[in-house]
């Protein structure tokens, strides 16, 4: 059944130990709007369920918009063959038009096998039979999509979980970099442990840098940094670096500044009804490691907080023109540069 009260980083956590260890589930309903946790439980079933020698004739994997329920269910309902069971795999299960018929095996599935239902960035209708089913006879992993002002602390405590150390200003680096793409983010650190000296266990500025080609000199993160500091010169520089660059994408750095402006106008909000606030407080509403509380502080005292309502309304008109708005004959680097110049003179 699905677990309450533990993140899906410690559900999969426990379940691939478990099947490391040969303890499956009849049923596994693996979904969320960030497929991470879902693929790897997923990977670790194939990997593990079955020796090689069993898997020609104990082995289905197969799509949704491939098969139908009747299919599935008939597969799910063999036997194995010399073996102790059989695993079938539906990817992308969100395709299949029937899906929700697989209810009735799953309320009464064969021990003998392993089913899996891994949808894709999608997930189940909690409302309906199938989901509540499954809850009961089964697992379920629910993975929703990791928010862009909590990925830094994501990255630190993915990188913890690796035996390793993560400066605050390298994890909101390698964040802003992969974004909220959590499989591209443990990709970019294996592709980083390969390059780091051996028996190094702590990540610097510089290792993300030179081994994942960000530079943090003209990086949304400098940006905003520069913009709480209010120093104009720095800020519309690397906004105009920004802009220029491959990657950029007008959304996305709307929507990074907006999520920084938002923390100064919650932080202003709660220093008006609490003045003195503790360490503790600041970072469960700023979400931020301790690390950052000056440039906040810095950020409060150069915008009052109607000044900060006029900026989040500002950038909520950014993010449409971004999306397609009528933004005239402006280049979306030309838009950029616009913004924070009208930030700094808010």
């Amino acid at each position: 059944m699905a677990k309450s009260g533990i993140t899906p980083a410690q559900q999969a956590a426990e379940l691939i130990n478990d099947i490391r260890e040969g303890v499956f589930k009849p049923v596994y309903l693996l979904m969320g709007d960030e497929p991470y946790y879902p693929e790897l439980v997923c990977q670790a079933i194939i990997d593990n369920c079955l020796q090689d020698f069993e898997k020609d004739f104990n082995e289905t994997i197969c799509y949704g918009a491939d098969v139908n329920a009747s299919q599935v269910v008939t597969t799910a309902r063999r036997f194995p063959m010399m073996a102790d069971r059989q695993l079938v795999v539906v990817k992308e299960a969100q395709q299949m038009k029937d899906i929700e018929e697989l209810s009735v095996y799953c309320a009464e599935p064969l021990d003998s096998t392993v089913l899996v239902l891994l949808y894709h960035k999608a997930s189940a209708d909690k409302r309906r039979t199938l989901y509540k089913t499954v809850q009961k006879t089964g697992v379920v992993l629910d993975s929703p999509a990791v928010r862009d002002y909590e990925i830094a602390g994501w990255i630190s405590n993915y990188y913890s979980s690796r035996g390793l150390s993560i400066d605050p200003q390298a994890a909101a680096l390698l964040g802003e970099s992969a974004g909220t793409d959590l499989g591209v983010i443990a990709a970019e650190t294996d592709k980083l442990l390969k390059n780091l000296p051996e028996g190094c266990t702590s990540v610097r500025v510089e290792d993300i840098e030179k081994n994942v080609g960000i530079s943090r000199q003209f990086s949304i993160f400098e940006l905003t940094r520069e913009l709480s500091l209010k120093h104009a010169t720095g800020a519309l520089k690397i906004a105009a670096r920004i802009g220029t660059s491959a990657k950029f994408a007008l959304p996305m750095a709307v929507s990074a500044i907006y999520t920084h402006f938002y923390r100064i106008l919650k932080y202003e909000a709660a220093l008006l009804k609490t003045p003195r606030l503790q360490e503790n407080e600041k970072a469960e509403i700023l979400g931020v490691k301790p690390f950052f509380f000056r440039e906040y502080d810095a950020a409060i005292r150069n915008y009052p907080i109607k000044t900060t309502m006029k900026i989040v309304s500002m950038l909520c008109e950014y993010d449409y023109l971004g999306k397609g708005g009528d933004g005239g004959a402006a280049t979306p680097d030309e838009l950029l540069v616009e913004l924070t110049a009208k930030i700094l003179n808010a």
